[in-house]
């Protein structure tokens, strides 16, 4: 789970959200120059008329992280580090290993009419990339993004976008942010998302601030264990932070995994409508859906189910196996 980062980019709209979220694919290799087309995430018919995200979008990205000497110069955000989540010796002020990260990135719509589709990716993420405008500031959805951001208790990454338009105004802005979040003006990155400037700071401060996923029940587990030498077992619980009905292969739920795994084929349980289905397939998006053998604690990706509708896997709901639902009941 160290090797996992799960966020939100948050904006007002046609503040830059999906165009970094653009860059990002782009610069990680999650998709190849001939296939990247603007607003890629946006794939409704109706975002890419308007040029607005309406629907989430998720999709993870492979990041190889380097150390700030590694990299050859050392990296403004080096220093803010956040520290592994996993042990339970309190001792977490660490800084993050190089190597492969998976980076799960949840787009949001930045309309103030979605803002239910923003509260429900904050839930499956740890950390938010918040996307502020150069030239126009703070407006009325960024405020309300940064505040469901703090409710859910979440890293927030600040970031100015079009900073190499003529319009922008980093000083002023950057005073509004610092005023907004508390944050030190050397936190914020200046970047341009349509061109790409500084937008491989943004990625190091993903893995650099952003913190690791920790599952609750495996945490509790190890603290029995190291009172009694028990092992308990860790039941599966799964987020739905979305789902829809496709006419060829049934309900599909968008999940983030908080506790134990979910493999193919596995008897799944609706823990508040009490639906019973399989997980026909299950993967993540790259932004196309690849198969994966299973999904793990942290991980946020799909399940196809055998389900019939919507109704019998809402959003919000957990996602467990039958086997821990049925040892719950005869308990």
């Amino acid at each position: 789970m160290e090797h996992i980062r799960n966020f939100c980019i948050i904006a007002h709209i046609d503040h830059g959200k999906s165009t970094l979220a653009d860059r990002m694919m782009e610069l990680t290799g999650t998709v190849t120059k001939r296939d990247m087309k603007q607003q890629l995430l946006d794939s409704m018919d109706l975002e890419r008329e308007k040029g607005i995200t309406i629907k989430l979008a998720p999709v993870r990205m492979k990041y190889e992280y380097v150390t700030s000497s590694e990299a050859g110069a050392a990296s403004s955000t080096a220093t803010r580090l956040v520290s592994p989540v996993g042990s339970i010796d309190g001792d977490r002020n660490t800084a993050p290993q190089p190597g492969t990260y998976d980076l799960n990135l949840i787009d949001t719509p930045g309309h103030v009419d979605f803002s239910y589709e923003v509260s429900r990716s904050l839930q499956a993420c740890e950390g938010a990339v918040l996307v502020v405008d150069a030239s126009q500031g703070i407006q009325a959805q960024t405020l309300a993004n940064v505040y469901l951001a703090m409710e859910q208790d979440l890293t927030i990454i600040p970031v100015l976008n079009k900073v190499d338009l003529p319009a922008a105004d980093v000083p002023r802005v950057s005073k509004q942010v610092i005023n907004l979040l508390g944050c030190d003006e050397s936190d914020i990155i200046h970047i341009s998302a349509k061109t790409g400037q500084n937008v491989p700071q943004v990625l190091r401060a993903i893995v650099e601030r952003i913190p690791a996923p920790v599952s609750p029940l495996a945490v509790q587990a190890e603290r029995m264990a190291a009172q009694d030498g028990k092992t308990p077992a860790i039941p599966t619980r799964a987020l739905i932070f979305d789902s829809y009905y496709d006419d060829y292969r049934g309900v599909i739920l968008y999940v983030r995994v908080v506790d134990g795994t979910i493999p193919k084929g596995a008897d799944i349980t609706m823990m508040a409508t009490g639906a019973r289905g399989l997980a026909l397939e299950v993967g993540h998006l790259s932004p196309t859906m690849q198969p994966d053998p299973l999904l793990g604690t942290g991980e946020i990706g799909y399940i196809v189910t055998n389900l019939k509708t919507t109704r019998e896997a809402r959003v919000g709901d957990t996602v467990t196996l039958k086997k821990f639902r049925e040892r719950t009941h005869a308990a």
